[in-house]
């Protein structure tokens, strides 16, 4: 094994998706502290509640995780609060509740990272601003992730200090590596730091490079299998989205 490829595996971020979700119900305090325990860094998705605040929370209602079919957005976080959030990863999570964003925030320890993907609009920025501000010491171990172009674009605006990046995969009817230049040039426009990209894409040295030489950051997701892992920390991507962060660090070592 080459000296580079070493330093590739040890350097990789492993990210726990939705925190350790494989093991632990997701978006939930349980999945985020083991998340921090396996991984370097944890990513949670968040909603703006009826009343302002931001949850974490996948889905643009909570039927999935607790049952009840209502829109996020259309609860406070009181109404949040009262609803199951683990019971449906199985019993021995009953009683995980949502949380709000600031709880995620009390939770993450030094020396680890917290990515949150803006799951709404741009509407979710002010209060997201609010949070981080509120956690000055913790706010540089913050990045903001999502798939909306407009809102990452508005949300580095607004928080120029912290790590923006834009998700995104491949189109079905095109060329990856065209479609790479595309995303290229429309994160630069928007001064975004950089780009978290489907595993569907073609990650080899030659397409992290294209990345690097634009002076952008690459994250890759979700890979769960040991193999992919593998070549993307050899290809040089700056850190893995995985629902198994401690079977990949593990495969990583």
């Amino acid at each position: 094994m080459s000296a580079w490829v070493l330093l590739a595996l040890l350097q990789v971020e492993i990210v726990a998706h939705r925190g350790a979700s494989a093991d632990a119900p997701e978006n939930t305090r349980a999945a985020f502290t083991l998340g921090w325990e396996q991984a370097d860094a944890v990513e949670l998705d968040v909603h703006l509640t009826r009343d302002g605040r931001l949850v974490a929370m996948h889905d643009r209602t909570t039927k999935r995780t607790t049952g009840v079919d209502k829109p996020v957005a259309e609860q406070t976080l009181a109404e949040l609060k009262a609803q199951d959030a683990g019971r449906w990863k199985g019993e021995r999570w009953a009683g995980e509740r949502i949380p709000a964003l600031e709880e995620a925030m009390e939770l993450l320890p030094p020396g680890k990272r917290l990515y949150v993907e803006i799951k709404c609009g741009p509407e979710a920025v002010p209060e997201l601003a609010r949070v981080l501000e509120a956690f000055a010491s913790k706010r540089a171990q913050v990045a903001v992730i999502g798939f909306g172009y407009d809102t990452m674009v508005q949300a580095k605006r607004r928080l120029p200090d912290v790590r923006v990046l834009w998700l995104a995969g491949p189109r079905k009817d095109g060329d990856p590596r065209a479609d790479l230049d595309r995303l290229i040039a429309k994160a630069r426009e928007g001064g975004l730091d950089g780009l978290d990209l489907s595993r569907e894409f073609p990650i080899d040295g030659a397409f992290v490079a294209r990345v690097r030489d634009a002076g952008l950051k690459l994250l890759t997701y979700t890979v769960n299998d040991e193999a992919t892992a593998r070549r993307h920390a050899e290809a040089g991507v700056d850190g893995i989205t995985t629902d198994r962060p401690a079977a990949l660090r593990a495969a990583l070592k």
